[in-house]
């Protein structure tokens, strides 16, 4: 620039001297080197301060399409930067009305860089302060490490994400994932399963369904229901304490559709807990356990000597004197000391009486049968957790006889309940599931006897509960009262000595009671097993079926019923009396 001094419009900045003011109509005119110089100043003012402006500007258009209007995808996460967040991608499971019973939940999770934390004791000091689950000589010890990338906890409530994000730890980062989430807790551990620390399905449902689970996001609907499962699980639970027994199970199946409405097996576990999950709750006794039934087999025995004719209904046979069979004796806990019919047997529940029928069509023909019964191979369900029944090999005459009354042949509750289905629906067979079944699809159906030898069947078990051994299911109020209201539930009592080395333990039982309902004209099957009960003031200190699993299944049906759609008929109704008759 040039030397002269630098006028402003009234002084001299040299000299301040008082200088002429610009007239209205015009600019001073300076010398000639000042003009320039001037001019040449603002014109650099001018050129920078549109620079800046232009500059600005940018800026400010990059930031509001960044932030406010631009809809791309965010470029991938890169190493050991906090992830974004994923979206939920199990899918839900809900019963047969839509109540949910799993569910995916987005958490975070926090992981470590350890080669970006500045100082590895100081953090792991704080982690643990702030978490104090975690074990400071593991956290000290994966921080400390080459790795590039430890997990330092997963599926952090939102509470924990916020302390540790809060602890500002260089190289220590966040993680979105699923972590999945039972409504229902303990309630359907069995049926449901559990998801792993990556959300793969481990158990039951989640295990069987995991690739649907993960591939469609529409909710996976079973044929449970939720309410029926409260009714079943308090009962049977009510059962074990009452009777000081170490476990049990429970099914209540739609014969008609093959749906299963409730599978309860205890004890359970909480799924959302599986650290302290042990192998007898894990245990689904209600389809992995397989067992000798005891006497509800003499619904398939008796069915299948009157499907073959081998036997008459009102055949007698001498059951007065044990049964022996090589070194093997066959007795009665009732002993009687005169000759039983068909009826008799089946109603007082002789174990003399029904080997004395399965003489009667042999080895071949039971075996045969119990092929048909689905008593030989394991059920196909939608739960890995199935059992596979003992089936004996060879097949001999001392199987014969035993089988006949339920020992020597041992199966899971779930191939029971489908049997039994079977026999009082009219002899067709349906496959259980656990899925709800589409109102139009078609149901597989097997005829395994006749509508016939089905029709007698129902009127024996019918007066099991009436008469026999299984009286304690047979309602509430009053016996003897004309007008007493009842569901006609219809059944058979088991007890089974449980197996112990080479022969049975005599004072260790397993109880079950098969039931049906209403037995006019069935729909639903209700199975309860009890395992090693002891006998109780209420009940003399007996432990059998009929004191045990057979009240168990009354109160079950009193309070499934009504949600179920099923109305209760006078019992000595004459129509009903008549419909139950044993001609």
């Amino acid at each position: 620039m040039s030397d002269a001094p630098f006028s402003l419009t009234g002084f001299d900045i040299a000299g301040m001297e008082r200088i002429q003011a610009p007239r209205p109509e015009g600019r001073v005119r300076l010398n000639n080197p000042t003009s320039h110089a001037l001019e040449q100043g603002r014109s650099r003012l001018l050129v920078t301060a549109a620079l800046f402006a232009l500059v600005l500007g940018a800026i400010g258009v990059r930031l509001a399409d960044t932030m406010v209007f631009s809809r791309e995808a965010e470029p991938p996460v890169a190493e050991n930067t906090t992830a974004r967040p994923l979206p939920v991608t199990r899918a839900e499971i809900t019963d047969r009305n839509g109540v949910l019973l799993a569910t995916s939940l987005a958490t975070a999770s926090a992981y470590a860089d350890p080669k970006l934390v500045i100082d590895a004791e100081e953090a792991a000091r704080k982690l643990v302060a702030t978490l104090p689950d975690l074990d400071y000589r593991q956290v000290l010890k994966d921080l400390k490490g080459d790795k590039r990338f430890v997990w330092i906890k997963r599926n952090l409530t939102p509470r924990q994400e916020f302390e540790v994000n809060k602890l500002g730890i260089p190289g220590v980062f966040f993680q979105q994932e699923e972590h999945r989430i039972y409504p229902q807790g303990s309630l359907t551990a069995h049926l449901i399963g559990l998801t792993g620390i990556d959300n793969n399905g481990l158990m039951g449902i989640e295990q069987s369904f995991d690739k649907r689970l993960r591939e469609n996001a529409e909710p996976l609907r079973l044929s449970i229901d939720v309410r029926l499962q409260h009714i079943m699980r308090k009962e049977i639970t009510q059962s074990i304490q009452d009777f000081n027994a170490i476990g049990g199970a429970g099914l209540i199946m739609d014969i008609k559709t093959g749906e299963i409405l409730s599978m309860v097996s205890l004890p359970d576990f909480d799924p959302q807990n599986p650290g302290e999950m042990h192998d007898d709750s894990k245990f689904n006794r209600a389809t992995l356990g397989v067992y000798e039934m005891g006497s509800v087999f003499k619904i398939l025995n008796t069915a299948i000597a009157l499907e073959t004719g081998s036997v008459k209904l009102h055949e007698t046979f001498e059951t007065n004197h044990p049964l022996k069979i090589g070194r093997f004796t066959i007795h009665d806990d009732e002993p009687v000391n005169y000759w039983m019919d068909v009826v008799d047997i089946f109603r007082k529940s002789s174990n003399i009486g029904s080997a004395k029928m399965a003489e009667k069509f042999g080895i071949d023909v039971q075996r045969d049968y119990m092929g048909r019964f689905g008593m030989l191979k394991a059920p196909s369900l939608e739960i890995p957790e199935v059992g596979a029944p003992l089936v004996p090999n060879p097949w001999r005459q001392t199987t014969l006889l035993t089988v006949a009354f339920g020992h020597g042949l041992s199966v899971s509750p779930v191939q029971m309940v489908s049997a039994v289905g079977a026999v009082v629906d009219g002899g067709i067979m349906r496959p259980a599931t656990l899925l709800k079944r589409d109102p139009n699809a078609e149901i597989p159906e097997t005829r395994v006897i006749s509508p016939q030898t089905s029709a007698i069947l129902r009127k024996l078990m019918r007066l099991v509960v009436t008469e026999g051994t299984g009286k304690t299911a047979f309602g509430t109020g009053d016996l003897k009262a004309p007008d007493t209201l009842d569901y006609l539930v219809g059944g058979k009592t088991g007890t089974a000595e449980k197996v112990s080395g080479k022969g049975y333990a005599h004072k260790s039982l397993r109880t079950s009671f098969a039931g049906a309902f209403p037995m006019t004209d069935p729909r639903y099957v209700v199975f309860v097993m009890v395992d090693e009960p002891h006998g109780n003031k209420k009940s003399f200190g007996f432990a059998t079926a009929g004191w045990v699993a057979a009240p168990a299944v009354q109160r079950i049906v009193w309070q499934a019923a009504p949600l179920l759609g099923v109305k209760p008929v006078v019992r000595n109704d004459p129509e009903v009396l008549q419909a139950m008759a044993i001609n």
